[in-house]
């Protein structure tokens, strides 16, 4: 089936329009985080959202859906391939969180709809984009302490942070999905962080769904 690219860009820069980025004194009791892995040479999405309670941080739940993958890989419309599947398992969620932080950019984006925007969007939940490399924008040298960050921008809009989240560690991309502000999405990541380069809420999303054995120690815990 050929896929019309040009028509996708054009959804992502017309949902743009839709995003909101200011955050309404969110007072979460729930905090998600979601990753998205492949199986089987790609033709199978494992989309994972974890639920940790606020404030201790502590795993609540999570679900596994496993959907078929319904888009290849194509730079700057990855939110197409991963958000079918984090959308199968944000309906499995028993406990919804208030904030959902994803593993991916938010506006941090060329048409400024990553993939934390779209899955924002389409949940109608506040989301935050927390990438490991940047895709779009520019910033300045982040010093090597721990806790040091940069506005990350494009001419002359900020898009996010780049945060360096742990010493020796390369640094976090950070931005607004859907229902965030730029600078509260830094701070939200900030009281996420427990000791490890990512947030504890996408550190453990990301290993349930791409590391088999931290997801077999994740099933004893929860059994």
């Amino acid at each position: 089936m050929a896929i019309d690219t040009r028509l996708l860009r054009q959804e992502q820069a017309d949902k743009a329009q839709l995003i909101v980025l200011n955050e309404n004194n969110i007072q979460p009791i729930f905090i998600g985080g979601a990753d998205v892995g492949f199986e089987q040479q790609g033709t199978v999405t494992r989309a994972v959202i974890a639920v940790l309670s606020w404030p201790d941080l502590q795993l609540v739940e999570y679900q596994i859906a496993r959907i078929p993958t319904q888009l290849p890989y194509i730079p700057g419309l990855l939110s197409f391939r991963e958000v079918p599947g984090l959308m199968a398992a944000w309906q499995q969620l028993h406990h919804k969180p208030e904030l959902v932080l994803v593993d991916g950019q938010g506006i941090a984006h060329p048409r400024r709809f990553g993939v934390a925007c779209h899955f924002g969007l389409q949940a109608d939940v506040p989301t935050i984009g927390v990438a490991k490399s940047r895709l779009y924008g520019d910033y300045e040298a982040v010093s090597e302490a721990q806790g040091s960050f940069q506005p990350l921008r494009h001419g002359e809009d900020q898009l996010g942070w780049v945060l360096r989240s742990k010493k020796r560690c390369n640094p976090l991309f950070i931005s607004p999905g859907h229902k965030m502000s730029v600078s509260a999405s830094r701070e939200w990541v900030e009281r996420c962080l427990k000791g490890y380069r990512l947030p504890e809420p996408t550190r453990l999303a990301d290993g349930i769904a791409s590391n088999r054995s931290f997801f077999e120690r994740m099933k004893e815990k929860s059994g």
